[in-house]
Order: structure tokens, then sequence, then C-alpha cells
């Protein structure tokens, strides 16, 4: 393959083609916004307006793999790489171009213990999204505790300083939200609940586990099966046949206790939204099936110990991802974005019935 050209005046189309195919060659299926953010990093902000023209030209060519078509055709007809470009699908088209820059600039994430700490980070704090946490982290790597200026006022009873630096997070209803650091205030102490990130024991995970099924099998057709495993299988995630039906099937094991079912079935269902079985018919998750062993499991188990570590869960979720975390480097295919926002999804799933989606990816 021709060296690609980063002249960020010239960006032919052929250039973006080239763009993608590489970053397919590294085994890396990114979400549509990294995809965006990696190709400008390469050949200049002139790219993002030729990426849909590159997919469709490189989808007609006879020698594209399998797995590398199925990621292009569900990046296109599901909607995410056009909501990427318009800004919509990530942060709103007003802060689109910050906080690209900040994920673009960022190393945070690229080794493994830094890694840890940013998928700890973002279990912590339930009263904001973990794809907030993660904008917060980014910004600030010393951030212990962070809240609105009102939530620091009305809650906590500090005032900011006079030269507070605000962080910006994604907010429903509104382009931003500005967030402070605990360092950027000054008032008492906070609570030690709070300095605890108000983490709480004791409390079961029933109704979010049946919720959860119901919501995996009412919304997304994944039947949820519990059944005896082999004693080394705590669970499963595989495709379901056409004529049954349902898109997915999750097998968990039938003796394991609430908690560790919970957890188990987080971690399954991981697979599934992050496409590591690859995209349904309707593209209501991505194809990301040309992905190493290490990095498969690195997504599903950060994702389950985000979910239950923000429930208050100690030990509940599969084993944490310290074992796919060695001393190598993290792998470049590692999508935090994705990780980020199907820890959101399943969180979603956990907390309020969602309605039977419509043929063709609608809600």
């Amino acid at each position: 393959m021709e060296e690609i050209r980063t002249d960020s005046e010239s960006c032919p189309l052929r250039h973006v083609q080239e763009g993608i195919l590489a970053i397919l060659s590294e085994h890396r299926q990114p979400s549509a916004w990294e995809l965006v953010l990696a190709l400008e990093a390469r050949l200049g902000w002139q790219s993002r307006w030729m990426v849909q023209e590159a997919i469709q030209q490189i989808l007609v060519q006879q020698n594209v793999k399998n797995a590398w078509r199925s990621y292009l055709e569900s990046a296109l007809k599901s909607g995410e790489l056009d909501d990427a470009l318009k800004g919509s699908g990530a942060p709103k088209q007003e802060i689109a171009s910050s906080i690209d820059s900040l994920l673009r600039q960022s190393q945070v994430y690229q080794h493994s213990a830094q890694f840890r700490e940013m998928v700890g980070f973002m279990a912590r704090f339930r009263d904001y999204a973990p794809y907030n946490n993660m904008l917060v982290r980014l910004q600030d790597p010393t951030c212990s505790f962070y809240a609105t200026e009102r939530d620091w006022r009305d809650r906590f009873k500090r005032s900011l300083r006079e030269d507070a630096r605000p962080m910006l997070i994604l907010a429903p209803m509104h382009p931003v939200m500005l967030v402070y650091a605990l360092d950027e205030t000054e008032g008492p102490p906070l609570p030690e609940e709070v300095n605890r990130f108000a983490r709480f024991e004791g409390q079961g995970v029933s109704d979010r586990l049946h919720l959860t099924i119901r919501n995996a099998e009412v919304h997304d057709r994944i039947r949820v099966n519990f059944q005896a495993l082999s004693s080394t299988n705590a669970g499963l995630a595989t495709l379901a046949r056409e004529t049954t039906g349902w898109k997915m099937r999750i097998a968990v094991h039938a003796g394991l206790d609430e908690p560790s079912r919970y957890g188990v079935l987080c971690h399954e269902l991981a697979h599934v939204y992050l496409g590591h079985l690859g995209a349904d018919r309707d593209h209501w998750w991505p194809s990301r099936t040309d992905l190493d062993r290490r990095t498969v499991e690195i997504e599903a188990e950060a994702t389950a110990y985000i979910v239950t570590t923000r429930l208050g869960l100690s030990g509940a979720s599969p084993a944490y991802v310290s074992r796919y975390l060695d001393e190598r480097p993290l792998p470049r295919s590692v999508s935090l974005d994705q990780v980020a926002k199907v820890a959101n999804r399943i969180e979603q799933m956990s907390n309020r019935k969602l309605r039977p989606r419509q043929e063709g990816g609608g809600e």
C-alpha cells in the first residue's frame, strides 16, 4: 500500500480510502467518531468530507475482507458515521471540535496502567454517565471529584474559586454543561460518603437484573437463558437462529447468585453491543469482528466492571481486565469510546423499561 500523505492542503479521495484500509489492516475497528478523528490526524480536517464516499468505493471492491466489509457497511447503515460527521453521535456540533481535539491529543489510555485508572474513574461517579466521566478524566487526570457550580453550592455548601477552571461534559437537552473539580472550589470538607464516592453496599440487584433481561429480550430481541454450564464457563453470547425470531442468545450459568448473574450478563451483553459477534441485520449495534481476543475481552470486561461498580458491586462481575492488562502496551484496537457508550447503554437497561424497536433501526 502506498504511503499515505499528510498534506492538510490536499486530501484526494484515494488517500482517504488508503487511510481507512490502513486502520483496518491494523486490526482496529474503532467507533465512527474515532475513525473520523484518526483520518483527520493522518490527512487533515478535509478528510471528514470524503469518508462516506471513500467507504462506498471500498465496498464495491472485490478483494475486501468480509470482516472489514461488515464493519464499514454497519457504520454507514446504522447512521453512526453520519452522526459522527455531523457532531451529533458524541458531542454536539458546538463543542465537537474541542472534544475531538481533546481525545486526539490525549495519551491517557494508551498504556495498561493508565487504562485501568481511566476505567476505575469512569466507574466511580454514579451521578454522571461513564462517557462524561471519561471526558473529565481526559481534561484533568488529577481530578478526584467534580460537580456543577449549582451542586457545589446547594449540595456541598462550597463556592467556586475566583479563577476556577471549568471542564466540559455533555448534557441532555443542552449542547454542553460546565463542571468543576474539587480543587477549584472552597468551603467545608466533603461528606465521608462522597469521599468514598457514595458507594452503597448490600443493596440487591434483583430488580435491575430482571429489568435488564426484559429490555434485552423485548427491546433488542436478545434471548437470555439461565442454564447449567461447565465450571469454567460463567456465560456465553452467540448468534441465534433466524427462524427463532431472536437476534442473539445469551446463556448465564444457573448456579450463580444474582449479583454474579448480573455481572456475567453485563459482560455478555457488552460483547453483543460492542459488535464482537457482528452486526444484526437492522444495525442496532456495530460489526467489529476483526479484533483479537485480548482486545475483545478487555473491552467487554471493562464495560462490565464500570456498570457493576457503579451499582456498588465488588467482585460480582467477571474477572476484571487485569488478567489481560499485563506489562504490554494496551492494544491500539481497544476503543474507550465504544466502552463508554456501551456501559451507558447497559446501565440504562437496568433503570427503565424500553419500548420494542422497530424493524430497520428505529426506536
